[in-house]
């Protein structure tokens, strides 16, 4: 059974949103249940700071020994930080995906975009 913690927004392509102590930038990264389901995370290709993304545009890609998935951002923002560990690391999205393998970090164009995720309940009935 997948972990899909409650404090979490989702969306239906498994990426989750974590609010930050900042209320106009949330943290990114792929749901528990995405990870598991791609296998062993081999590279990452994640934006540059500063890039601006509309909701459901793709921010990058991740590679897995099974495939190669690409990553939709689930709000429009621009990217204010990107996790750089996992260059070297990408296997931390398998180990941590809701702590230490986060992929980016975006400001909100508009905090009421929120409203179009799902909740972790939502989430949970969708992947069954």
């Amino acid at each position: 059974m997948a972990n899909v913690p409650a404090d979490l927004q989702y969306t239906a392509d498994h990426e989750y949103v974590k609010a930050t102590d900042d209320p106009k930038v949330v943290q990114i990264g792929i749901t528990d249940y995405a990870q598991d389901q791609l296998g062993d995370v081999v590279f990452i290709e994640l934006p540059k700071q500063g890039a601006q993304f509309a909701a459901h545009d793709v921010f990058g890609t991740i590679e897995a020994v099974k495939a190669v998935s690409e990553l939709f951002c689930p709000l429009a923002g621009e990217v204010v930080d990107v996790n750089s560990r996992l260059d070297g690391e990408p296997a931390l999205v398998n180990s941590d995906p809701y702590g230490a393998g986060w992929m980016i970090k975006l400001r909100l164009k508009s905090a009421s975009d929120k409203s179009s995720l799902l909740s972790a309940d939502a989430y949970s009935k969708q992947i069954g």
